[in-house]
Parts: structure tokens; sequence; C-alpha cells
């Protein structure tokens, strides 16, 4: 069935099939969701907010969350924030969203209200109603107007608004329109050849891009469920596969190495497991790790390439029959996907530039800023930021991002291929190669290690390890060793500006 919008996206599922669940929780029907979106949009028009006024969602992982993001974004802009924020940083992005009020949930003493106040954003008030089926709320406040524009939202109007991370400027703001996510939520429907009787573990925090697309949305759009956890938790993990048996759970490289951890202890689990695929996305998988995955689970493991601009997916894997390969994120999957140089031009197979991307699910620019624009769009193309090179089929391969390239004295390193080559020593179990300050070569190469429970190795020796297959620029000239390597809020390993966490300064 065509879709362009929120609420024709809806109306895919059957009556009474289950559209969101949670553990321990009845599900909620596909028809109950569209009552509750039909009525969240009436709550919000007489609250005097209609469609593209912003609405900031700040609201724990889970079903509501989920059914939130879906309801407000049937009718009006959803701006889904980290919970985890502190209160300078809630105030930063309501007042940068201009959002008209703010959604927290009763009785959750978040920062957020403080911000809210301070700014003068009225809240609205959501309670869940668990007994109604997961994510079944109401929604209160003390707000009253008119809505400009009232009813549904149209396929050009914005449904998510969301900030780039922001790791070494201000956060960008990237406005999605209807019509981009339900193109993206088609796209990765089509991919993994997702149907109604699809059920979606999700353990991705639901203020990120993957998750709202990935997981819950696309599997609504294909009529199919989805199952919110609190979040990710390696210690509940297998309870919740037994418990759900989902057909597919997608995740971030971080969080499928931690379930591995797991995995010897829950053989049992294992035995019993659904899974018709796993995904990953949102950053580099490891070849070791797909491998591993595909070996214990006994499903093929699909390697996909998103980012907020394109409304996540850009490139994917295809499922078998078709090939895939460790170390590719796949073919174009939605959008077209080129590589291009710094003049502009498009370079033709197994050549090396950035890749870019043009289609339906790709925003039309940065809110408010012309300089990025200037920067981000070439000839109709988005500039990814991703250097990489697309074979004589049309896979792709990412060799990193521009800006996390290493410049060691004019000879360029890729941390991506030096992850690579450590990751396969048998005493490691992640790395996370990133630039040190050097004054004299600008930056060289250093390694962050978590190594294998009861394992052991030395600088020496991973130095050693790597100087087999790596030229000795490439070699790192530091490396140390954590019992956990920092990550960012949706469980990616950050390099930039890891040097300086480490105190690894020059």
């Amino acid at each position: 069935m065509a879709f362009a919008t929120m609420w024709e996206l809806l109306q895919n599922g059957a009556d009474g099939s289950p559209a969101l669940g949670a553990p321990e929780t009845a599900a909620l029907s596909f028809k109950d969701l569209r009552a509750l979106a039909a009525d969240t949009v009436a709550t919000l028009n007489r609250m005097g907010i209609g469609r593209n006024d912003r609405v900031a969602i700040v609201l724990p992982n889970g079903p509501e969350m989920a059914a939130a993001f879906l309801c407000v974004a049937a009718g009006a802009t959803t701006a889904p924030l980290n919970p985890a924020y502190r209160q300078e940083e809630f105030e930063f992005y309501i007042a940068d969203l201009k959002s008209k009020a703010v959604i927290v949930q009763t009785g959750d003493d978040t920062p957020a209200r403080a911000a809210a106040a301070k700014l003068g954003v009225p809240l609205i008030e959501l309670a869940p109603q668990r007994a109604r089926g997961a994510g079944a709320y109401a929604l209160s406040s003390s707000l009253t107007g008119t809505a400009a524009t009232p009813g549904f939202a149209a396929a050009d109007d914005v449904a998510l608004i969301l900030h780039t991370s922001g790791t070494t400027s201000r956060p960008k703001i990237v406005p999605l329109s209807q019509s981009n996510i339900c193109a993206s939520a088609r796209h990765i429907g089509a991919t993994l050849e997702l149907k109604g009787n699809d059920r979606c573990l999700n353990i991705m925090p639901l203020f990120h891009i993957h998750g709202l697309i990935a997981a819950v949305l696309s599997s609504l759009a294909a009529g199919g469920q989805t199952v919110c956890t609190p979040g990710f938790n390696a210690l509940k993990f297998f309870a919740w596969l037994d418990e759900v048996a989902p057909s597919w759970y997608t995740a971030v490289p971080t969080m499928h190495q931690a379930i591995l951890t797991r995995a010897e202890r829950n053989k049992e689990s294992l035995a019993k497991s659904k899974l018709r695929f796993i995904r990953s996305s949102s950053a580099s998988l490891p070849p070791q790790v797909m491998q591993a995955l595909e070996e214990t689970f006994g499903c093929p493991v699909i390697e996909s390439y998103g980012m907020t601009e394109a409304a996540h997916q850009m490139a994917s894997n295809p499922l078998p029959p078709r090939a895939r390969f460790a170390g590719s994120v796949g073919i174009a999957a939605g959008p077209e996907v080129r590589v291009m140089d710094e003049e502009g031009n498009l370079l033709g197979p197994n050549t090396l530039g950035e890749i870019v991307i043009r289609g339906p699910n790709v925003t039309k620019g940065y809110e408010a800023n012309p300089d990025a624009n200037l920067k981000g769009f070439a000839n109709g193309w988005f500039r990814t930021g991703d250097q990489g090179t697309l074979d004589d089929q049309g896979y792709l391969r990412i060799t990193g991002r521009l800006k996390e390239l290493i410049n060691r004295g004019g000879e360029k390193v890729s941390p991506l291929e030096v992850d690579e080559v450590v990751m396969d020593h048998p005493a490691v179990q992640q790395v996370v190669t990133f630039a040190i300050p050097h004054d004299k070569l600008g930056e060289e190469v250093g390694a962050a290690i978590v190594l294998r429970e009861g394992q052991s190795a030395t600088e020496r020796d991973i130095r050693d390890f790597a100087a087999k297959r790596l030229a000795d620029f490439k070699v790192p000239r530091k490396v140390v060793f954590l019992a956990e390597i920092p990550k960012g809020a949706t469980g990616k390993l950050q390099r930039i500006g890891l040097a300086e966490k480490l105190g690894l300064g020059k």
C-alpha cells in the first residue's frame, strides 16, 4: 500500500494485528494505535498545536515513547530528545528547536521540566495506560488554543526534527518530512522483506533515527510488530529473546558485541531462537563480529548504512540468496548512491572518494544553516562526509569518516582498516583506532582496546601483530587497554575527542 504520511502508514496493519509490544505487557493492536493517533492529533489541536508545530518528546525508552512519536507525528512535528540530558542541554535543544510544548511522563522528575519552565514552554503530561496495551497513554495539559493548521499532516509537512551529533561544532538541525521518513520505512521494509508476521525486538534508544525508523517505523509500515524494551541491557537480552520470540532485531556493533559475550551462558535461548536475520547499522561492523554473530545465532547478519540526513537507510546488504559481504555496507537501498571527488565530479567503480546520495528519503537541507547546506550539497547530491568506493557490482565499502581519517605527516590512515587488523588478535574483544595529536607529524595513530575475558596482551604484542599486516605508518604508536571504551548516547564508539578523554594530548 502506498503511503507518504504517518497517518497513511498506520493504516497498513490489520485491525486485530499487534502493532506495539513490551516485555510482560499485552500488545496494542493497529486498530487501537490508529484510535490513539486520531485522539492525540485532536487533543493537540485543542491545545493549539497543529501541523508543523514542534513538540519535544522527553520520555523513557519503551512503548509509550514509540507510540508518542507515531501519534504526535501524525499531526505535528516530533522532536525526540535524549532523556539523559542535563537541564542546560534541555534548555539548549528546546530553545533551538523552537518547541511549542514538551511532552514528559507523569511522575518523571526529569530536568526537562525545569528547562521548559525557565524557557516558558508549556508541558504536556503523558500518563501510561498499560492496561489498555503496550504504548497506550492519555495526555493532559493546561495548554489551550486553536491550531493554525489542524488535522492530519500532509506529505511535505515536517514529521521529525533531529540534531546531528555535533562532536566538533554546534549541532545542525535536520528536518525530515513525512514523505522522507515514509520513504525510508518503505526502503527498509523492501530490503528486509518485512511482512505482517514479522516481530522486531527494539533495543535501540528511541530518540535516535536508527530505533525510530529502522525498528519501529519499518515494522509498522509492513503491518508487523515492534516490541519495545526499556533500553539495551545485555543481561536481559536473552530473556527478552525467549519471551518475545522476535523474527529480527537491529542494533549498533557495540551492542552486538555485548550480546556475544553473554551467548555462551544462554545456549538454551539460542537453540529456541526464531531470528530470521539480524541487522547492524549506525557504525562499521567488524567482519569478525559479523562472523561470530552468524555462527552463534545461525542466521544471516545484514549490515546497513544509515545517517540522520537520509532518514536512516542509504545502503544495505541484501538477504540471502543474494550475496552479502563482511566489510561492505551493501548496495544502494533506497536513494541513489555514488562516489564524488572534491570538485563535485562523480567517479567510476573502485575509485576512492566521498560517498554522496540523493533520493526521496533525503532531507532537503539543514535548517537556518546556509553554510552547512553549501558544504553539504553538491549538484543535487548530499555529501555524507564518508569516504569509500563502489565496486563493479555496486557494493559500497566505507574507509571512514573524512574528519576521522588520521593524517600522519601527510600519510592518511583509515581507522577502520587498523581496527579490522587488530580485531584479529585472539586476545582482542573490541578496538577503536583514533588520532592522537603530535607536535611534529600533526597526528599519530592510537588504539584503545578491550581484551577478552581471561586473556592478556601487551602494547608490544599488539604493535608486533599489527606490523605483520600494516604498513609501518599505520601501526598504532600508542595502545591503551581499557575495561570499557567510551561510547556516545546511542552506543556508538567515539573516535573524535577520544585522545583528549584519555589524556593523550600533545
